[in-house]
C-alpha cells in the first residue's frame, strides 16, 4: 500500500522537547517505520520550517519525508500556521496528481484542513488522527487556549469529511461522538512504543537519594510539573528529575523552567528537584529505569506515551485520570490513578510504591506484559493498515472546507 502522512508542524526528523515537538513527532515517525517493515511505501509530508532543508529525505527506516514550501522557512508557532494551510493543500494536490497514494493519513487538525482540501478533486480516500481536540483544550485552558478562533468548527468539519477517523483512546471518541462524528466512522488505534529500545534490562542512570521519581514532557503548564514539585513537600526521602524542553544550557531561558525553579525553592525542595532539558531518545530508557515511579499527570492528555514508555521499562506509573490515561494505565494493576493538580493525593499514591519493592516490581512486571501485548508500534501499524483497508473514495470530499485559506 502507498501511503501519504501529513504532519504539517510535527517533523518526524525534529528533536524531541522543544516547543510543538513531542508525542505527535514521535507517533508519526514510529508508525510509518512500522508501515515500512511491513511492506508498505509511505511518504510524510511536513512543512520546512528552516533554510537549507532538502526538499525530499528517505531516513534509515525506509520512509521518505518531504518538506513542503507553506510560509516562511523558519519556525512558526503550530497556532499561528493556519493561514498558510491552503498553500501546503496545493503542493500536496500537484504532488499527489504526479505520484497518487492509495490513501492519506493526515495528523492534527491542520494537516486534516491541508489534506481534504487535496484530496477533494482526486477522489482519494483520507483518514483523520487528531492527537488533541480544541474542545477539549478550550475546557481546560480557557482564555489561556491560543488556538485559532476557528479550530473547533474545522475540526467537526474535517471529522464528518474524513472517510474515517483514527481516534486513539475511548476518551477521544466519546468527545468525537458529542461532536456530531457518527461512532460508526471511528476506529480506535492507540498510540505506540518502540519495544527494542525501552526494556527493563539495560543501565539506569544514577542518582543520589534512595528514592527518585521521573516526570517527563514539554516544559508546559498543561503537563502538571508544578504539582509534582509540590508533591515533593511530603517525599522527604525522594529526589525528582524533570526530562524535556530546551537543550539544558538554555533551560535559564526558558519561562516555564525559571517558574518551576523558583517554586522549588519557594518550597524548600530545591536540592532535590533537577531539569535535565533536552534528553535524547537513546538517554531515555536509562532514566526511566532509574525511577521508583514514573508520574504523569498532566491536567489533560490526548493519549501520552510517556507512560507506555515507563511500563515498557518496567517501572509502575503513577498517571493521572484524565485522556488517554485512564486507557492505558491500568490502576491498581501497572500503576495508580490520581486526580489531577492534587499535590497530596500525588504524594499518597507514590509514597507505598517507594516502600514497597515488591508492589514496585508487580505493578513493573504488569505494565510490560501489558505493552508488549496491546502497543508495539507493529501492532499499532497492522491495526492502522486495517483502518486503511476499510476506506474508499470518497467524491468531493472536503466539500464543507472552504477555500480561502
Amino acid at each position: 500500500m502507498r501511503i501519504a502522512m501529513v504532519s504539517e508542524h510535527a517533523s518526524p526528523l525534529a528533536a524531541l522537547g522543544e516547543v510543538d515537538a513531542g508525542g505527535q513527532n514521535v507517533h508519526v515517525a514510529e508508525l510509518s517505520a512500522a508501515m515500512c517493515r511491513q511492506g508498505h511505501e509511505v511518504t510524510v509530508f511536513t512543512r520546512r520550517d528552516a533554510a537549507g532543508l532538502p526538499d525530499e529525505v528517505t531516513t534509515p527506516q525506509g520512509y521518505r519525508v518531504v518538506h513542503v514550501a507553506a510560509g516562511p522557512a523558519r519556525h512558526v508557532a503550530k497556532d499561528e500556521l493556519l493561514p498558510h494551510m491552503g498553500d501546503f493543500a496545493t503542493v500536496l494536490c500537484d504532488y499527489w496528481r504526479q505520484d497518487r497514494p492509495d490513501v492519506v493519513h493526515a495528523h492534527f487538525w491542520m494537516s486534516g484542513v491541508a489534506a481534504l482540501l487535496a484530496a477533494r478533486d482526486l477522489d482519494l480516500p483520507v483518514v483523520q488522527t487528531f492527537h488533541a481536540l480544541g474542545t477539549v483544550k478550550r475546557r481546560h485552558q480557557g482564555k489561556a487556549d491560543t488556538s485559532p478562533r476557528e479550530r473547533i468548527a474545522f475540526e467537526r468539519m474535517i471529522g464528518r469529511e474524513s472517510t474515517r477517523v483514527a481516534a486513539t483512546c475511548t476518551d477521544e471518541t466519546d468527545e468525537l461522538t458529542r461532536m456530531g462524528v457518527p461512532r460508526s466512522r471511528i476506529s480506535i488505534v492507540p498510540c505506540g512504543v518502540d519495544l527494542t529500545t525501552f526494556t527493563p534490562n539495560g543501565k539506569k542512570a544514577a542518582r543520589k537519594f534512595p528514592h527518585r521519581i521521573v516526570t517527563v514532557g514539554r516544559l508546559v503548564p498543561r503537563k502538571g510539573f508544578d504539582t509534582v514539585i509540590a508533591a515533593l513537600t511530603h517525599l522527604p526521602d525522594t529526589e525528582l528529575l524533570i526530562a524535556g524542553g530546551p537543550a539544558r544550557k538554555r533551560l535559564g531561558e526558558d519561562p516555564e523552567a525559571r517558574a518551576l525553579l523558583e517554586q522549588a525553592e519557594r518550597l524548600g525542595v530545591a536540592d532535590r528537584v533537577r531539569m535535565t532539558g533536552q534528553v535524547s531518545r537513546k538517554a531515555m530508557p536509562e532514566i526511566l529505569r532509574s525511577a521508583d515511579a514514573v508520574v504523569c499527570v498532566p491536567w489533560y492528555e490526548p493519549f501520552g506515551i510517556v507512560p507506555l514508555e515507563a511500563m515498557a521499562c518496567g517501572v509502575p506509573v503513577v498517571a493521572s485520570a484524565v485522556g488517554g490515561l485512564t486507557d492505558t494505565v491500568v490502576d491498581g494493576v501497572t500503576g495508580i490513578h490520581v486526580p489531577a493538580k492534587h499535590p497530596v493525593a500525588l504524594a499518597n499514591a507514590v509514597r507505598p510504591l517507594l516502600d514497597d519493592e515488591v508492589m514496585r516490581g508487580s505493578f513493573g512486571m504488569a505494565g510490560r506484559d501489558r505493552v508488549v501485548a496491546r502497543y508495539s508500534w507493529d501492532r499499532v501499524a497492522a491495526d492502522t493498515v486495517r483502518v486503511y483497508d476499510r476506506t474508499a473514495a470518497v467524491p468531493e470530499a472536503a466539500s464543507l472546507i472552504g477555500e480561502g485559506l
